[in-house]
């Protein structure tokens, strides 16, 4: 889209094409993609973000406002079937690894979403999948790779599952990311 067109307009040196994923781009966005498969349709090959997959970083500059992972603080960590502090609804709820309450997806109430607008705290963990969120960076964060994460993580996989989370070693993560083992550098 050119950026003197209006939103839901296309310019008129690009019109919308719809790919194998059944989504609507601009043609011409980005050629090196397109591809016409053998019934001479237009589609795209999708990599990385573009094809929905994410990659979690691996550093956020918002870790130091998490409280540290004393006895006491993971003792906090509640059942991972807990209901939203503010609407009660039993399911995809979030854990703010702030200040421990339990509150609703952007899917049901956004009461996660509100918590973070008014309070500032940005991280949190997803009582669905164990994924954490940064609200600051809005990007997934890897638990695996993130030293801080860890201790909350181990927490709420055994209280989900009854068993230690699977981790990764710390060597092959360094290994396969480039990295030194510094864990809350930008990236």
């Amino acid at each position: 889209m050119s950026s003197t067109a209006g939103a839901g307009e296309h310019s008129s040196s690009s019109r919308p094409v719809r790919v194998n994923d059944g989504k609507e781009r601009e043609e011409g966005a980005d050629d090196s993609n397109r591809k016409v498969d053998d019934e001479g349709d237009l589609s795209l090959e999708l990599y990385g973000a573009e094809a929905g997959w994410v990659e979690a970083r691996t550093s956020c500059p918002h870790l130091p406002a998490m409280p540290a992972a004393s006895a006491d603080e993971l003792a906090r960590v509640p059942a991972p079937d807990s209901q939203c502090s503010r609407c009660h609804h039993p399911s995809e709820n979030w854990l703010c690894l702030i200040c421990k309450d339990v509150l609703c997806s952007r899917f049901i109430n956004k009461h996660m979403l509100y918590h973070y607008q008014e309070t500032g705290h940005c991280i949190a963990l997803s009582f669905s999948d164990l994924s954490v969120w940064c609200f600051a960076c809005d990007s997934y964060l890897d638990a695996q790779s993130i030293l801080e994460l860890r201790p909350v993580y181990e927490v709420a996989h055994l209280l989900k599952f009854g068993e230690r989370p699977p981790f990764r070693s710390l060597e092959v993560l360094d290994l396969s990311s480039g990295q030194n083992g510094g864990s809350s550098s930008s990236s």
